[in-house]
């Protein structure tokens, strides 16, 4: 009965260990994944307890982008008629 007392007691203090270690790693990973962009550390809060989850992408459709580009062309041609009238 001693020897299982012992042997109880042993992995007992194993899994102590164990749980520190995991909290080690668990620590270190926070902080890689921070500087990667996925973490609290940049203001994003993504992380689980344990795990990564992360947040599909996010897609313009296309009339969107068409948008998008006519409205940038828009602002390039009246930085260029500024400019013509600078110069002229």
């Amino acid at each position: 009965m001693a020897t299982l007392d012992r042997a109880v007691k042993e992995l007992q203090s194993e899994r102590s260990r164990l749980e520190r270690e995991l909290e080690r790693v668990n620590a270190a990973l926070s902080a890689l994944s921070s500087l990667n962009g996925f973490g609290r550390g940049r203001g994003r809060g993504r992380l689980a307890k344990t795990r990564t989850a992360v947040r599909p992408q996010r897609h313009f459709s296309a009339a969107a982008r068409r948008r998008m580009a006519a409205a940038q062309k828009a602002r390039w041609a009246k930085l260029r008629q500024e400019r013509a009238k600078k110069t002229a």
